[in-house]
């Protein structure tokens, strides 16, 4: 009799799945305990060790082995079973920690980069970050930059589920796969969002911190490295950056010459405005 184990240890995070395991196990120990008694006895009998009739002791045999030998399995395989359950929950609770940006609640790079290695076609790649994202911590605290990533998480998760992926990159970066549809409406999609998160105010001690945010694009063709997609929307996004912020910009735009003359010669200051020291509008 074969009985998977590794089989059941992947589904261990199912209950269920320990009573069939006690279930498996002692039946497997009161099988192979009828099999020991069966070739002991007949050989006590013949060398005259066995004080009943051999039809008596194998009938009494197989039948202590299943009572006695199958309720103490049945106790030691649930024993087994709940520790193992325990122990594949902290595996799978220890491997969602590992892969998942603790403040955001979305992947962190090491899982993005591994979501990234499965596409193929049909996707691109879109860099997001938060304009002037140093400028909220300084003036208004961590605690409102830590609000700003939360609300931005919360929107990139809503907006990019199913097949999407989302992902927190490091600090106020973000990156998102999104899967399917055509170059046009993948694009769309990402302005969707860049539009709703400047439209999306974030209200964090007493003040309201408007925002915006600017992504660059790469399509993610089937044969393309996965490191040259990710090197080509890093610099459609500092593209964007540089073209004044809160807008996109697809990694073919950046193939344009024009763009050269929209460029700001120097770095545009930060701007921001208060009224009556409850709201800040940073572009």
């Amino acid at each position: 009799m074969r009985i998977s184990l590794q089989a059941e240890l992947g589904d261990f995070q199912d209950r269920h799945t320990i009573y069939v395991f006690a279930l498996k196990m002692s039946f497997l120990a009161v099988t192979l305990s009828s099999v020991v008694v069966t070739l002991v006895l007949p050989l006590l009998d013949w060398i005259g060790m066995l004080p009943v009739p051999l039809a008596d002791g194998l009938v009494y045999g197989v039948l202590l082995s299943w009572l006695i030998g199958g309720a103490v399995a049945s106790v030691l395989s649930l024993v087994a079973g709940h520790a193992l359950h325990q122990l594949s929950v902290s595996r799978a609770e220890f491997e969602q920690l590992s892969r998942t940006d603790v403040l955001s609640g979305l992947l962190n790079r090491r899982a993005f980069s591994e979501a990234l290695e499965q596409v193929d076609g049909d996707a691109c790649l879109a860099i997001f970050d938060v304009d002037r994202f140093k400028a909220i911590n300084d003036r208004f605290g961590h605690a409102s930059g830590d609000a700003v990533i939360v609300t931005v998480s919360a929107i990139l998760a809503a907006a990019f589920d199913g097949s999407s992926v989302a992902a927190r990159l490091g600090g106020e970066e973000f990156g998102v796969i999104v899967v399917g549809g055509s170059q046009e409406q993948r694009v769309e999609r990402v302005r969707s969002v860049c539009d709703r998160l400047a439209a999306h105010p974030i209200v964090t001690d007493d003040c309201v911190v408007a925002l915006t945010v600017s992504a660059g694009i790469a399509e993610l063709e089937p044969g393309r490295s996965k490191e040259g997609a990710y090197s080509s929307a890093d610099k459609a996004l500092y593209l964007a950056k540089a073209l004044g912020r809160n807008r996109v910009v697809h990694e073919n735009e950046g193939l344009h010459p024009g763009w050269r003359r929209h460029l700001p010669v120097e770095p545009v200051a930060v701007r921001a405005t208060t009224v009556d020291c409850d709201e800040a509008r940073l572009a």
